[in-house]
């Protein structure tokens, strides 16, 4: 569920040509979710799937062999011949994984094209390298709450302690922009204190805890405090939460930050901040324990 003006986008890698000579193609169709990574403290390796949705159908046609879909698809089967029309509706470069929204709906589309039964490490392992996010693309294929670390994925629940509302800022964010951002060392104080609230957060998604979500959430030393300057957001919104809100990190690189609310406040936390910012789109979104998913072949 997901409630917001984002409209649907729809693309195709080249315009489909079906005739004499074209061969006859299985039909797929797929959807991945977004996803939102760190949560704070769990940089690079802990991510949540979004209960917002890319979409891919593939048919005979063209490829277009630059389209991150059509790329992914070669890791397991040949694209040629094929198309490849897309449904966009997470947003780009704002920090909710469509990059690894749009790889994930690649792999699996590819492995059902291929007749391979490929599980998420596996496919994470082939598309790490076209995404370079593995805790956005581990939660995009395997869904629910994951982390992911050296190539593996622990799916540790079907979600977090609380619900998400994304706050979109109309700008957008390139993920190798923020990295630059981030010093190459940093005190041994901040890894400390970044240590102990990546150990909250994982104690805090394993046992359903709002409360030690509310504290992890805001424990971050290695990347927010170096991405804050360019995100003027997190600052105005962690100055004055509102009531029922359980805290504020950046969703992955941003520009977007995700409000984490307990579940019987998340109205009321929403329209307070649809009142308080101008010119940001405030979604609340539902969390999914489902990832990328074939939904047709014909």
């Amino acid at each position: 569920m997901s409630t917001g003006r984002l409209g649907r986008t729809a693309r195709e890698a080249r315009t489909p040509r079906v005739g004499a000579g074209t061969r006859r193609l299985v039909m797929i169709r797929a959807r991945a979710p977004a996803s939102t990574a760190n949560l704070g403290p769990g940089f690079d390796c802990a991510a949540v799937a979004l209960d917002l949705w890319n979409e891919l159908e593939v048919v005979p046609g063209e490829p277009d062999p630059h389209h991150l879909a059509v790329r992914a698809f070669a890791l397991l089967a040949d694209p040629a011949g094929l198309a490849f029309r897309t449904i966009d509706l997470v947003p780009r470069e704002r920090g909710l994984g469509s990059s690894a929204a749009t790889v994930a709906l690649g792999l699996v589309t590819g492995a059902a094209a291929a007749g391979r039964n490929a599980g998420p490490e596996e496919l994470l392992a082939l598309g790490v390298g076209l995404e370079g996010h593995a805790d956005n693309l581990a939660a995009a294929l395997a869904g629910g709450v994951c982390l992911t670390w050296e190539g593996r994925i622990a799916r540790i629940a079907d979600a977090p302690p609380a619900a998400p509302i994304a706050l979109v800022p109309p700008a957008r964010q390139r993920t190798d922009r923020s990295r630059a951002a981030l010093p190459d060392a940093v005190s041994h104080a901040d890894a400390a204190r970044s240590s102990a609230g990546a150990a909250l957060l994982g104690a805090a998604l394993a046992s359903g805890s709002p409360d030690l979500f509310a504290d992890a959430t805001s424990a971050d030393r290695l990347h927010e405090p170096h991405r804050a300057a360019g995100v003027p957001l997190l600052h105005a919104v962690r100055s004055a939460l509102p009531a029922g809100a359980l805290g504020a990190p950046l969703s992955g690189s941003g520009p977007t930050v995700i409000v984490w609310a307990r579940p019987d406040a998340v109205e009321t936390c929403a329209s307070e901040l649809r009142e308080r910012l101008d010119g940001i789109e405030v979604l609340r979104l539902g969390t999914t324990p489902e990832g990328a998913r074939i939904h047709k072949t014909s």
